[in-house]
């Protein structure tokens, strides 16, 4: 018996939370489910797998996965092509992969997400960092995102790590004082930055997920600590370095291109880190400009999906008014 084909499924997961969305072809959401974080790179192949098929089992909730027509699965950690593979092969026996299936990084969700123009840049700063830019012909351009061992800085992780070191040098003399010290002792419950450090050493606290700590680094620089305020530039040029490396990689420092930012840090909106960005970008990339995306991410997974299958843009404006106003879909600040 022949099954029609007349449902999608959308996946957004990083690593914090998944989100998975149904959808029918009209771009009506028919269910959604949501899970812990499943990015390989921070959870393993396996747990990553076992997470996004436990969603998309209960998202489909008895519904028979021959009638996808699309499955679109975006994830931070799909930095390079061999984890993209490795990824794709470890689905492939899964009922819900047996159809047209798509893997791929989540910055495309991102990228789709902000904007329709088919030449732009993404930048996420969420939890870490991450670029992607496309041009019209269907070249992109991207980065191993691996960490200092790639070249990167920037994002919730290492904001929190810098108010720690900073703090840590403050307390021992050798670098300058600064309000990130009290903050920090009182964020923490610590009788001293020496001691939780000793903490951290010792496994008797997280050192890994400094994310927490990052609202401090741009308190203290809007009260005026000019150590904070020297990491907050340094993200914001950051932000700059990433989209202008996309922007003359592609040849497009001629056009107009959006600058899609998005992830936690970028939706705190913080008028320092923002002025940087912008002035970077006046000054190194000048038709550029940048655009702060606020929709859930799993609404581009959506449209990616959609379009695949190539609904009308009926469906695709609905599913976009559906998540866009859907309280259940607002993303958390990092700050």
């Amino acid at each position: 018996m022949t099954v029609a084909a007349d449902l999608v499924i959308a996946v957004d997961g990083g690593g914090s939370k998944t989100d998975v969305v149904l959808l029918d072809l009209s771009g009506r959401m028919l269910g959604w489910q949501r899970g812990s974080g499943s990015s390989p790179q921070v959870e393993g192949l396996r747990n990553s797998v076992r997470v996004i098929d436990g969603l998309i089992d209960r998202v489909l909730d008895g519904r028979d996965p021959r009638r996808l027509a699309q499955v679109g699965v975006y994830l931070s950690g799909l930095d390079l092509d061999e984890e993209i593979e490795a990824f794709r092969a470890a689905i492939a026996h899964l009922p819900w992969a047996a159809g047209p299936t798509v893997a791929e990084n989540d910055l495309h969700a991102l990228l789709r997400a902000g904007t329709d123009s088919r030449n732009a840049v993404a930048v996420i700063c969420g939890t870490g960092m991450n670029a992607i830019g496309v041009r019209e012909d269907g070249t992109d351009v991207r980065f191993l995102a691996l960490g200092p061992l790639s070249g990167d800085w920037g994002g919730g992780t290492e904001l929190g790590a810098a108010a720690l070191w900073h703090a840590a040098r403050a307390e021992d003399g050798r670098g300058p004082w600064t309000e990130l010290l009290p903050l920090l002792l009182d964020a923490v419950d610590a009788p001293s930055v020496g001691a939780m450090i000793e903490d951290v050493h010792l496994g008797r606290r997280e050192g890994d997920r400094l994310g927490y700590l990052a609202p401090l680094v741009f308190r203290a620089a809007a009260d005026g600590d000019v150590v904070a305020q020297r990491v907050v530039r340094r993200q914001a040029d950051e932000v700059v370095a990433y989209a202008h490396a996309c922007i003359r990689r592609l040849g497009l420092l001629e056009v107009d291109v959006p600058i899609v930012f998005g992830g936690g840090v970028a939706r705190a909106r913080d008028p320092l880190l923002l002025s940087g960005i912008e002035e970077g970008i006046s000054l190194r990339i000048p038709r550029a400009f940048l655009t702060i995306v606020d929709s859930p991410p799993v609404l581009g997974a959506a449209l990616l999906a959609l379009e695949r299958v190539g609904v009308d843009a009926g469906a695709l404006a609905g599913v976009r008014a559906e998540l866009e106003s859907d309280e259940r879909f607002a993303r958390p600040v990092l700050l």
